[in-house]
């Protein structure tokens, strides 16, 4: 018999996830990862456009990774839409690249080709384990709320890559700073809402 009772909303967390403004790393198009680079000028007024965004509803709190580009974009949004200071979570932090950051995309594949490993290279299983394990434990600690999570583009693409069972991103599809996307924990499951367009940068 199929249970028609309709989902407890106290249960139920909402999780916008976007990704931190811009910077100089960004525009110079180089592997960041664990590198704390900050934001630039114009990463800055994209995290107060961000906020503008999501003022369309009452947050109760927001999080951040602990690198500087994404911790100073929620401290912008927190400023913006009047919440508390965000609270720092380490296992929001960025894909460790290892020996490949600081290279541009082509630096980056030219080490590829030479090198069967590459040293430092956070494993992409890693890292989808580490942002789970923050969504499940925010959710578990914020039941029926609305959270803003502050984090980077290769958490965000390793995220929707899991939660969409490896069909998304598409490959023309770009992670954009300050982007927004939607991912709802209930009864300790992550559901990601996927969007209806493809725009931005991606790294």
């Amino acid at each position: 018999m199929t249970d028609a009772t309709p989902p407890d909303d106290h249960a139920v967390t909402r999780f916008a996830i976007v990704r931190h403004g811009e910077t100089d790393w960004n525009v110079q198009r180089r592997i960041q990862g664990a590198t704390d680079i900050p934001l630039n000028d114009t990463g800055r007024v994209q995290a107060r456009e961000t906020a503008l965004l999501l003022d369309d509803r009452p947050w109760h709190s927001i999080v951040a990774s602990p690198l500087s580009r994404a911790s100073e974009t929620a401290t912008i949004i927190a400023a913006t839409l009047g919440l508390e200071a965000p609270e720092i979570v380490p296992d929001l932090a960025e894909r460790s690249h290892g020996v490949l950051e600081g290279l541009d995309h082509r630096g980056r594949a030219a080490v590829e080709a030479q090198a069967a490993s590459i040293e430092g290279l956070e494993p992409r299983s890693v890292v989808i384990e580490r942002a789970r394990r923050a969504l499940l434990e925010l959710a578990a600690a914020h039941p029926g709320e609305d959270v803003i999570v502050v984090t980077h583009g290769g958490v965000i693409h390793a995220l929707m890559l899991d939660l969409s069972d490896w069909t998304f991103p598409t490959p023309d599809y770009a992670i954009e700073n300050g982007s927004v996307h939607e991912v709802i924990a209930r009864d300790g499951a992550l559901v990601l809402s996927l969007p209806d367009a493809a725009t931005g940068t991606d790294g």
